[in-house]
């Protein structure tokens, strides 16, 4: 396959980024997303050129680095992929494939293709975790559990955190990532000690870091790569207006 690829390239936050356009050939159907710009790059260090920033780790649809907006579409054109998992059979021959960075307020641009998502870290830092003492394993294990309430937080606690649902929202909201993370603790036990403060405090936090409000478009859902359903912002809706409630304040 001959690709043309319209790419943003942009030296830093504070610069003035805009699309360059380049030409690869010979690209293998079979070969991922990443791996054809892999070819690019190496193209362009043979000509002394600076080869094209992008994030990139586990390639397994793991990690949730590779946060491309490929063709309009976050991770590009196929559902439930990440970038690393998208594969250039997606593409055909001649095409020109427009590749920016994750477009929103709290993601400023490090360079190219490369955003800083450390905003996501801070709303986990918030509240996202665990501190009341849940025993060792075999106290886990006597701890009784429906299999609808474990299955919902598996799939919650599923979210990558890659940023595809603030990318696809025209708000830049991240409920759909903060209310997956509310999700997987509040469903279980476990979680339910701090239930009150760690709504509070991860909403809080999203706010104060500049995400958008959710106006259910239902976008973040179709384009999140792990499926995580929109029934979680309804569940941290509730769970946050509980908390507002038994903490005396007006909502």
């Amino acid at each position: 396959m001959d690709l043309t690829l319209k790419i943003w390239r942009q030296e830093n936050a504070q610069a003035k980024g805009g699309f360059k356009n380049y030409e690869v050939k010979g690209v293998s159907k079979d070969s991922s997303f990443l791996e054809m710009l892999d070819v690019l790059n190496e193209s362009l260090v043979d000509k002394i050129e600076s080869p094209v920033c992008f994030d990139h780790d586990c390639r397994e649809g793991i990690c949730g680095m590779c946060s491309l907006y490929i063709n309009g579409r976050p991770h590009g054109p196929d559902d439930a992929v990440t970038t690393c998992q998208l594969h250039m059979r997606k593409f055909s021959d001649g095409d020109t494939i427009t590749i920016e960075p994750w477009r929103a307020k709290p993601f400023p641009v490090i360079k190219d293709l490369v955003v800083d998502r450390s905003a996501f870290d801070e709303i986990i830092q918030a509240g996202g975790y665990t501190s009341a003492s849940t025993g060792g394993v075999p106290d886990a294990n006597a701890t009784l559990i429906s299999k609808y309430a474990s299955d919902l937080a598996m799939d919650a606690a599923s979210c990558i955190g890659c940023g595809a649902c603030v990318a696809a929202c025209k708000n830049a909201s991240a409920m759909l990532f903060v209310s997956a993370k509310v999700s997987q603790f509040a469903l279980l036990p476990q979680g339910k000690v701090e239930k009150e403060r760690r709504v509070q405090k991860m909403v809080a936090k999203m706010d104060e870091l500049g995400f958008g409000n959710c106006t259910n478009t239902y976008a973040c859902e179709m384009e999140c790569p792990k499926e995580i359903s929109v029934s979680n912002i309804a569940r941290m809706n509730r769970e946050f207006l509980g908390a507002k409630i038994l903490s005396g304040e007006k909502v």
